[in-house]
């Protein structure tokens, strides 16, 4: 059985074809459904209310489908939500819905048989959208009982993820595991090159604002077990496990990179544009022994590199 007040948005600048969805939605028992008739109208009410579920032409006037879908991907960033979004398209081709799924698209509904696809692809959405909302809360759950605990001394309170002294914990860890293991360890210095600029321009709620969605961005691009910590004010950590040494460079951490310069933050004060530096510290078995402070104190030699070249300035410790 659909969920009646599943929220879904549907934006078509065809006023004919809109009026058809939305009948058709509504004959299937669905009772919130709004209508936005360009990319920017729709983005003007997802700010004032998320939706669970957006349908949209891909071929649209000014902004289209795809980049209505990043937009709605950074709105979801800062509003702990997702979106599931399906676009209506008359294009064909794996290279054509590859680049759309990279771009963030969930589902595709192929206009020439819209009355056979709609009400079951958003059946479908209304499925996942449930599974969705749940994991989310329960990550929000999680999120604040960790900042109970009595490990609070751990744990960064503004984003939820490790603190300094965390980050020295797991890096020795690292380091002992790459010991008795093998492998190799790649520490990340992500520094914030215009944070105080940004901080002292627009205020601190701004800029906690602003951390927090840097925050999310990044546990988005790092992988499941890598140690991600907030070290300071303009300053995050990342400790990344390998297999080789030779997997330890900045081809590897290309998208970290681009995904926090190339792309803006959506903020109260609009959408933000960041310039991040990071270095990268790599070692394996050969360079140990090694302190942690010793790790730390050559990533933060190398950053000034990194904010002047505009790449990943990489450093790999010698032998011992």
């Amino acid at each position: 059985m659909p969920n009646p007040h599943l929220s879904i948005l549907v934006v078509d600048d065809a006023k004919f074809s809109s009026a058809m969805i939305g009948r058709a939605l509504t004959q299937a028992g669905y009772q919130d459904v709004r209508f936005a008739s360009s990319a920017t109208e729709a983005l003007g009410q997802l700010e004032q209310r998320p939706a669970s579920v957006l349908l949209a032409d891909w071929l649209m006037p000014e902004i289209d489908g795809l980049e209505l879908t990043s937009r709605v991907r950074q709105l979801d960033e800062m509003a702990d939500h997702y979106t599931y979004i399906i676009l209506l398209t008359g294009k064909e081709g794996e290279n054509v819905l590859g680049e759309a799924f990279d771009r963030g698209v969930d589902d595709f509904i192929s206009k020439a048989a819209m009355n056979e696809q709609l009400v079951p692809r958003v059946y479908a959405a209304d499925r996942l959208c449930n599974t969705l909302q749940r994991l989310l809360q329960e990550k929000r759950m999680l999120t604040q009982s960790i900042a109970s605990l009595e490990r609070r001394n751990l744990v960064d309170p503004l984003t939820g993820l490790g603190n300094p002294r965390y980050l020295r914990q797991k890096m020795a860890d690292c380091l002992r595991q790459v010991e008795s293991r093998g492998g190799a360890l790649c520490y990340l210095l992500i520094g914030l090159q215009e944070a105080n600029e940004l901080r002292s321009k627009h205020g601190e709620r701004f800029y906690n604002e602003l951390v927090h969605g840097i925050a999310r961005r990044l546990q988005q691009l790092v992988r499941p077990l890598d140690v991600l910590a907030r070290l300071d004010d303009n300053h995050f950590g990342l400790i990344t496990l390998l297999e080789d040494l030779h997997e330890c460079s900045p081809s590897s951490f290309k998208r970290l990179h681009d995904g926090l310069n190339l792309k803006a933050f959506k903020t109260s004060e609009g959408f933000i544009t960041l310039k991040a530096g990071i270095s990268l510290v790599g070692l394996d078995i050969k360079a140990l022994p090694v302190e942690v402070d010793q790790v730390l104190q050559h990533a933060e030699r190398i950053l000034p590199d990194a904010y002047a070249s505009g790449r990943v300035t990489a450093l790999r410790l010698p032998q011992a």
